[in-house]
């Protein structure tokens, strides 16, 4: 005989409560929550995550419905977790977006962006452009508030996701966003090897004019100007247009790289990458045509 413990036998009388009928006018969502949350825990416990997961789904709806979206979004992020050890990764994707809207109605950014983070870290095998959408709403959360500084992990995990899917471009466009953002905090140290960072990617990924169109612009910023990261950058610029490979190993074994990502040491280390001898004939070209122009 089910006991009053008996977690299928609470969810079977919470949803009774929350079910309108003749003899009940009111749903008693109150009640039929503590129930759901006594099920969930109950069939976590037994590691019947199916069940358990749908629990704190039910226990997430009753809290909200009884005005406390504080403990919705924590069920709600205990449902996701339960929905990742089940390889439902939709559900991962829904349960944290979901869990992140309500800490925001709660007026909690910081919460509201780890709730997105930790979805993002669970769908990066899986899901890895799922991940990254998640990754930059995360960002976009504590942006939002003024908090940028709380957010130069996930840039990171950002940046580092799209290096593994190859997609240098927009992992170099990630490292700009962190400096941006140390540029707000007066985070220089971050906000010069940020620049570096996507220096470098730009350089591995065999695209020169980007990589020299980077370093100008971060230039403009006087912090970087001014610091061991730029005259880092600039060595290993000139070292490709003379087509130096033996040089821009030894710059990119240099410390300065040392305490770069660990993602973008690995790149570095493999520079030079692409046709060096392309590099070189441009900025031969180039200093021509201007030596051209200075006798006209």
């Amino acid at each position: 005989m089910a006991s009053s413990s008996d977690p299928d036998r609470l969810m079977t009388k919470a949803d009774k409560l929350t079910k309108l009928s003749f003899t009940r006018w009111n749903a008693d969502w109150k009640s039929a929550t503590s129930l759901y949350e006594q099920a969930a825990i109950a069939y976590r416990f037994r590691k019947d995550n199916e069940k358990a997961k749908d629990a704190f789904e039910k226990a997430s709806k009753g809290q909200e419905m009884i005005s406390s979206p504080w403990d919705a979004a924590k069920h709600m992020e205990s449902a996701a977790a339960l929905a990742k050890e089940l390889g439902r990764w939709n559900e991962v994707s829904d349960f944290y977006r979901r869990a992140s809207e309500l800490y925001r109605e709660c007026g909690r950014p910081q919460p509201a962006s780890d709730a997105l983070a930790k979805g993002a870290s669970a769908l990066e095998e899986k899901s890895p452009e799922e991940a990254i959408k998640m990754y930059d709403e995360a960002c976009s959360v504590l942006e939002e508030d003024g908090k940028e500084q709380m957010a130069f992990d996930l840039y990171r995990a950002a940046a580092a996701l799209y290096i593994k899917m190859e997609k240098y471009s927009d992992a170099a466009a990630f490292f700009l966003r962190l400096g941006s953002a140390a540029d707000k905090c007066n985070a220089i140290n971050s906000q010069c090897k940020a620049y570096l960072s996507a220096i470098i990617i730009y350089l591995y990924a065999h695209d020169f004019q980007q990589a020299q169109k980077c370093y100008n612009d971060c230039s403009e910023v006087q912090a970087f100007l001014n610091s061991d990261q730029n005259r880092c950058a600039m060595k290993l610029l000139s070292a490709y247009e003379e087509g130096d490979a033996e040089e821009i190993k030894r710059l990119a074994q240099s410390s300065a790289f040392n305490h770069l990502d660990h993602v973008v040491i690995r790149l570095a280390r493999k520079l030079p990458t692409g046709d060096l001898q392309a590099i070189k004939k441009a900025a031969d070209d180039g200093e021509d045509s201007l030596d051209e122009d200075d006798l006209t």
